[in-house]
């Protein structure tokens, strides 16, 4: 019987970890099936652009996996029981269990209202495609690029920080503020949060720094200070948090719910489970977690391949690097941040600002897209063939 590898997620971190495994692993001895709540793939770190107005590719899933002998499964993940090895899925036809040998879970993350009155009834997010399109339309609404209207970004981490100067720039008829709870940029060098107040000053945007938010309403934002910010469109982006499904399935969590991992990615409590992305509690090697970001899911996916294919073909498992070095900032279109880090997650006074760190940035971004586009890597003609076809075969050799 082939073993079974269920892949929850086709994020970038679970896509990436479906294609290689693919690639890796001999489809006479493996069968691997994706679940994922939607049909195409989402560009997460390009969805603060789409939702200021430009159109971000959107590849359908079951294109993607064609030829490479991967099982799309369209459905949303309701239960995970590691005891039965079971994942329940809801779909179209009902849905039902989904049976496994070994699971990796790579649902992600969503945004977090941190119980802010307002926030889930009148504030808009990023950190999905239908939210994101959905502050599309609202934006749309206000006249277009050129209209008039306000827009308040709640969050001054990287996603608010994007997310503002993308629409300030996108739609320069707008006024935007960006709120941020301390200083602004403060997890920047002294240089780059120069750079970053420039930016933002030269596209007009709205800074209020050290202010808390204490309520989200139609038409405003309630400071903690008695401040009243008035918003057409606010844009909650302060912070991120896991599904609890993982923590309600019996696997063991930290506090916020990630599931808490050995060096390989496979869960202490359960392990015939990986965690790989955002839902991931994994220390790097300077001993402290790994930060939710497009980076670690590609070291956490990469460490969750060696460890899977080793431990299937008898082969000794890789240590991939566990790092944080730096954080990719777009501004813009036109201008960007490239600020890199210490062992401590501390920035480093040397940073790059500009048109060439914009380009960087949309380097990333096209190679995650590629990646995830192909993902077996240009599969060998002759094993795409193997892995489309019935199994026929008793070959048992990893590519």
């Amino acid at each position: 019987m082939k073993h079974r590898i269920v892949v929850l997620g086709a994020g970038y971190a679970g896509a990436y970890v479906a294609g290689n495994l693919a690639r890796r692993l001999s489809p006479a001895d493996t069968e691997i099936t994706v679940v994922n709540a939607v049909p195409d793939f989402v560009q997460r770190l390009r969805l603060n652009q789409l939702a200021a107005g430009q159109d971000i590719e959107a590849p359908q899933l079951a294109d993607v996996f064609a030829g490479t002998g991967i099982q799309l499964r369209v459905a949303r993940v309701t239960a995970v029981d590691p005891e039965r090895r079971v994942v329940a899925v809801a779909d179209a036809d009902g849905g039902g269990d989904l049976g496994y040998d070994t699971l990796v879970y790579a649902l992600g993350s969503h945004g977090d209202d941190h119980a802010v009155p307002g926030v889930a009834e009148h504030a808009f997010d990023v950190a999905a495609r239908p939210s994101a399109l959905r502050l599309r339309e609202r934006l749309d609404g206000l006249g277009g690029r050129g209209g008039g209207g306000s827009v308040v970004v709640v969050g001054d981490g990287l996603t608010g920080i994007e997310t503002a100067t993308e629409i300030a720039e996108s739609r320069p008829g707008l006024s935007v503020a960006l709120v941020a709870r301390g200083e602004l940029g403060a997890r920047l060098s002294a240089g780059a949060r120069s750079h970053l107040r420039r930016a933002c000053e030269q596209l007009g945007i709205t800074v209020w720094e050290h202010t808390s938010v204490e309520a989200v309403e139609a038409t405003r934002v309630l400071c903690a200070e008695g401040t009243a910010l008035a918003s057409d469109a606010t844009v909650w982006t302060a912070g991120f948090a896991v599904h609890p499904i993982a923590a309600a399935g019996g696997l063991e969590v930290t506090d916020n719910g990630r599931i808490v991992v050995d060096r390989t990615m496979r869960s202490v409590s359960h392990p015939n489970v990986y965690a790989i992305g955002d839902s991931v509690h994994a220390l790097g090697d300077n001993g402290r977690p790994l930060p939710m970001s497009c980076g670690s899911a590609g070291y956490t996916g990469r460490q969750a391949i060696e460890a899977i294919v080793g431990r299937l073909t008898g082969r000794k498992i890789a240590n991939v690097k566990l790092v944080y070095l730096y954080n990719a900032i777009s501004l813009g279109r036109r201008d960007g941040l490239w600020q890199s880090v210490d062992d401590e997650g501390q920035a480093k006074p040397k940073y790059m600002g500009g048109r060439k760190a914009a380009r960087i940035k949309a380097a990333i971004e096209k190679g995650a897209l590629w990646g995830t586009s192909h993902p077996t890597f240009g599969l060998p003609k002759r094993k795409r063939r193997l892995a489309a076809a019935p199994d026929t075969s008793a070959e048992k050799a990893v590519a």
